[in-house]
């Protein structure tokens, strides 16, 4: 059975959010949703988590999963608040502890935070399957971008996280803390392994002007398209490239709030004795002056 997909787009971080069901009454999961947040003033608004929440009571569904791809450095994930009103697991990799642990360090976080993944409700590991409703789901562990990144194969369609964007727009970055270049290009050769039809959603889409965000592309148009690796790029090759490329891109806007927020599975720090919830700025840990 194959899925029917509901896309949603925020321009603030580029992110594509997607709700996954079987059918209208049916059951549903939601892959990488976004808190809003204002970084000047430092308020967390949820109107595009409310967006997936209307689009599922209007088609009378019941959310069993909260799905996401990785630990984002984008932007900040409405998965915590998302749990609290539909009941519905959180879920990621495995790996998402040791990023925990790496995470907890940098930004020098209470001992009391704990870094064996514990803040989700469920870790997924390489071939582990899942169900919602009436469909059937596998995990296919991808990292290279991040160490945590996984993708999910649900019927004919692939949530493949930051793996790869658009053909026209390549790959995603490869130069955040555990990711590799080399990890990526074997991650994305086992995406496309796939049957050439399955339908591919991506979670951002930074497109060339004149031409609308995409949600979804195929396998097939990324084997034979995508500008990083198309055809039959040598993994020297787009090691090359990747990390060349890496070397010139700016640190992500909203990393600093992104990460501390996200190894949390969505929940902002606990407020401290005044009652005011903060996060850290790290100086000189991320990237080289504008």
């Amino acid at each position: 059975m194959n899925p029917l997909v509901e896309s949603f787009y925020d321009p603030s971080t580029a992110t594509f959010s997607h709700v996954v069901y079987d059918r209208e009454g049916g059951h549903a999961a939601i892959v990488d949703p976004v808190m809003d947040f204002d970084p000047a003033s430092a308020h967390t608004m949820f109107d595009s988590a409310q967006r997936l929440l209307d689009f599922v009571a209007k088609r009378r569904l019941t959310v069993e999963w909260i799905l996401e791809t990785h630990a984002h450095a984008d932007h900040l994930s409405a998965a915590a608040w998302l749990r609290d009103r539909t009941g519905a697991k959180v879920a990621i990799g495995r790996g998402i502890c040791g990023v925990q642990a790496q995470f907890k360090t940098v930004f020098g976080l209470e001992d009391s935070f704990p870094v064996d993944g514990r803040q989700f409700d469920h870790l997924f590991a390489d071939g582990d399957t899942f169900a919602i409703g009436d469909l059937s789901g596998r995990v296919i562990a991808t990292p290279g971008h991040t160490a945590d990144s996984l993708s999910y194969v649900i019927g004919d369609a692939a949530f493949i996280g930051d793996t790869m964007f658009a053909p026209d727009t390549g790959t995603a970055r490869a130069d955040f803390p555990g990711g590799d270049a080399a990890t990526l290009y074997r991650s994305i050769r086992r995406l496309f392994a796939l049957p050439g039809e399955t339908r591919v959603f991506l979670c951002h889409d930074y497109p060339p002007d004149g031409r609308a965000p995409r949600a979804q592309t195929t396998i097939a148009a990324q084997r034979e398209h995508n500008v990083h690796l198309g055809g039959e790029v040598a993994e020297e090759a787009f090691v090359r490239m990747r990390e060349a490329r890496d070397a010139g891109l700016p640190v992500p806007r909203l990393i600093l709030p992104a990460l501390q927020v996200n190894i949390r599975g969505g929940d902002l720090p606990p407020p401290e004795s005044n009652g005011v919830r903060y996060l850290r700025l790290p100086l000189n840990q991320f990237g080289d002056p504008a």
